[in-house]
């Protein structure tokens, strides 16, 4: 009887999508939330079974719906790619984000911070990097057997489970995927396909006139009977 009761309450818990605060403080903050989140979309498209998530609330225990985070960007290899309210975590094979990204912002605490450090070392988080844009600082941490430790230099770091590799360059930080291609931001993204766009119509015009030229040509020798 008790174990009924027990599994009714579990089943009647509500597990909210939203915490009521915002995904980022200032537009500095959420440029670089939407651009890491994006490119990692982007290097792992054509992987079906590597989750990417930005601000999306990750629950690690059933029955508990106070003990939650939302990582500004989470990825998750081994889940499917797909639309989610939260991240469940006893619904996805129990298996939890592997790589997590904060972007600081002014507002955000030291006691705040250790607590998602704590969150994030206790659930079983793999790679962990917090950058502050306005001090230009990037810190990083590994998991070593159960807990995670400090990576004693980022300038240069490549990251065991997204490959991709971190810079501080001009003031800021840059990463790179292992193609060696920069993360870019949504509008730098746009101006290379409308500039691949334009170099694609250009060379079809002059494939087109060459034709022209061809046809234009083999006419007139039809008209001098060379042909």
């Amino acid at each position: 009887m008790v174990q009924q009761i027990t599994n009714q309450t579990e089943n009647n818990i509500i597990y909210p999508d939203s915490d009521g605060q915002p995904m980022a403080d200032n537009t500095k903050q959420f440029r670089l939330i939407v651009t890491i989140k994006e490119n990692l979309e982007l290097l792992f498209a054509d992987n079906p079974n590597i989750f990417v998530a930005g601000d999306l609330l990750w629950y690690p225990l059933k029955g508990n719906n106070k003990l939650r985070r939302a990582p500004d960007v989470m990825v998750v290899f081994g889940r499917p790619k797909g639309d989610r309210g939260s991240y469940k975590q006893w619904e996805e094979n129990n298996i939890s984000p592997q790589v997590v990204f904060e972007i600081l912002s002014p507002g955000n605490t030291l006691a705040e911070m250790s607590q998602k450090f704590e969150f994030y070392n206790r659930y079983g988080v793999e790679e962990y990097y917090v950058y502050d844009p306005d001090k230009v600082d990037l810190c990083g941490w590994i998991r070593v057997e159960n807990s995670l430790n400090l990576i004693e230099i980022m300038d240069g770091w490549i990251s065991p489970r997204l490959k991709v590799r971190f810079e501080i360059t001009d003031n800021n930080l840059q990463i790179f995927s292992p193609n060696d291609e920069p993360f870019l931001t949504y509008v730098e993204l746009g101006k290379l396909k409308q500039e691949a766009e334009i170099r694609a119509k250009k060379a079809e015009q002059r494939a087109e006139n060459a034709e022209a030229k061809v046809k234009e040509l083999e006419a007139k020798l039809r008209e001098l009977g060379q042909l």
